[in-house]
């Protein structure tokens, strides 16, 4: 389990003055259900961006009530907590150990397309093996068009 200062976690939203992004509380990261209640308690469209220790993301959305979920490397639940409720919460299956070698999301990769980022541009952006999930993080809100937002909560985080 990582602490709080590896794992982090921002909500965004937009506004009618353009994109938000918020930090959620240290330490709620490490728990898929709290960081639902904290995206619900911030209205329709609303979505987090959870990194932990840079080796792995997550992305929650809730979109007319339904929650979107996407891991970014499914192999992460054989070593960290939230990935393994992730891969619950999606139903699947948690990969063997040589699965596990292999980097591949699992979840939802149409849950932007409203956004304008459809599948597979964004598994095209998740494909990227050398690059951290900060890395990832960080491209993901360029092309959505919040980086200036997402850049000055996270640089307030770490």
């Amino acid at each position: 389990m990582a602490d709080s200062y590896d794992t982090w976690a921002v909500v965004v939203l937009r506004g009618e003055d353009g994109w938000q992004v918020a930090q959620l509380p240290p330490g709620i990261a490490e728990d898929l259900d709290a960081v639902e209640s904290a995206v619900r308690g911030q209205g329709a469209g609303a979505f987090a961006l959870v990194d932990v220790a840079d080796e792995f993301f997550v992305v929650l959305r809730v979109v007319a009530g339904e929650v979107a979920l996407l891991l970014s490397d499914a192999g992460a639940a054989l070593d960290w907590e939230l990935a393994t409720q992730v891969m619950e919460r999606l139903d699947l299956d948690l990969p063997s150990d040589e699965e596990s070698l292999d980097l591949h999301p699992a979840g939802e990769l149409a849950l932007f397309t409203d956004l304008g980022l459809d599948a597979m541009e964004l598994s095209a952006i998740l494909d990227d093996e050398d690059a951290y999930a900060d890395e990832v993080l960080s491209s993901l809100a360029l092309r959505l068009g919040f980086a200036d937002a997402y850049e000055q909560a996270v640089g307030a985080l770490v």
